[in-house]
């Protein structure tokens, strides 16, 4: 029996294991022998992670929950291998599954690598060139001790194998977090705000400001929000806001009758609003991806991605962080000019399938 431990400490993680966990339980359905453990550092607390949230993947409750929320970046790094570690001795794996580029991601890559364990890293070899965001840290010291690749695009394929890494090694998979999106999109559900403000489709405007870049910085934040709602005509712009970012908008008085706040909302619901709304302005890398599938126009504010399909062959466009960027784009969007976008390449809904049958071939070698 191959045993493999999964890690996930962000809720939008589970996003991207779900479909690999129902892959695996396929392979397992089939004859293969195969086996996971889900292990949640708990990274994050999420109160809307609770057993429906779970149910809505359809994928079961992590077996252990290592509670290592708060601290520093340091302290978390510390606890989650301290926790880890033990968990890892504990339950050991022949292969230790790490997914994008949080804390988490590069804290269980350390600890399995010190313990004789393979890694397996889904979404290798992103990269966004820019040292001051945390995730890139991660994801540059996760990729330097990683074993095996799955990756979403070409320019991933590129990336690692600049900095070493053989190409049998890597395997060009696509993106589990579309395999997810894909499978959750009938499912979709309709949001209080909705009835409440009275929405309609392309109607309106999504927003989602969450980088420290852009919402610790309060002049920063306050003239990117008067640009965006004085280049959006009459339409409603719907702000589903972190608990930090709301003090920071209620100390600067920052309010305007189309601006409507509401508390984060489930992936469900938020993703209903995406699929109808006229666009979405976002500093959110996973929201790129997702918008640029529903073919929704985004905005991204931020000044570079790790996700540059989106902008190639997507829906995305880089309007950077300098607020007087945004009129330019606002006033494409409006004269109904914005790019209409493409299939991304293996964004289809089968990813996890390749990164299970991937696995099996390097589970069976050794």
């Amino acid at each position: 029996m191959y045993n493999i431990t999964i890690i996930a400490g962000a809720r939008p993680n589970f996003m991207k294991i779900a479909p690999i966990i129902h892959a695996i339980q396929n392979a397992k359905d089939e004859g293969f022998s195969i086996d996971f453990r889900l292990v949640h550092t708990g990274q994050h607390y999420d109160k809307n992670m609770s057993g429906s949230f779970f149910e809505q993947l359809e994928i079961p409750e992590p077996h252990v929950n290592l509670e290592c929320s708060g601290g520093t970046h340091a302290q978390q790094t510390a606890n989650i291998m301290v926790a880890f570690e033990q968990d890892l001795m504990d339950h050991p794996a022949d292969l230790v599954l790490v997914v994008g580029d949080v804390t988490s991601t590069m804290a269980c890559a350390l600890v399995a690598q010190k313990l004789h364990t393979k890694v397996a890293h889904v979404e290798g070899g992103i990269r966004s060139d820019d040292w001051t965001m945390p995730e890139e840290i991660n994801r540059l010291v996760t990729d330097s001790i990683t074993n095996y690749f799955f990756t979403t695009s070409e320019t991933a394929n590129k990336n690692l194998k600049q900095s070493g890494v053989h190409e049998n090694q890597i395997f060009f998979v696509g993106n589990t977090m579309i395999d997810t999106l894909l499978k959750q999109r009938p499912n979709f559900m309709q949001p209080a705000i909705w009835f409440e403000i009275g929405l309609s489709k392309r109607s309106y405007i999504v927003m989602t400001l969450h980088r420290p870049a852009n919402v610790d910085e309060e002049t920063q934040l306050k003239d990117m929000i008067d640009e965006i709602i004085s280049h959006t005509q009459d339409l409603p712009l719907v702000f589903p806001v972190h608990p930090r970012t709301a003090k920071i908008l209620e100390r600067l008085n920052i309010s305007h009758p189309r601006l409507h706040t509401v508390a984060p909302l489930s992936y469900l619901e938020f993703n209903y609003l995406v699929e109808r709304a006229k666009a979405v302005i976002t500093d959110s890398g996973g929201i790129t991806e997702e918008a640029s599938v529903m073919r929704v126009p985004c905005l991204t504010l931020r000044d570079n991605t790790e996700r540059p399909e989106t902008i190639d062959l997507g829906t995305n466009e880089l309007v950077g962080t300098n607020p007087k960027n945004i009129q330019p784009f606002l006033d494409k969007l409006f004269a109904n000019q914005w790019k209409k976008g493409q299939d991304i390449p293996l964004w289809d809904g089968k990813t996890a399938l390749r990164i299970v049958d991937s696995l099996k071939g390097v589970l069976s070698k050794g």
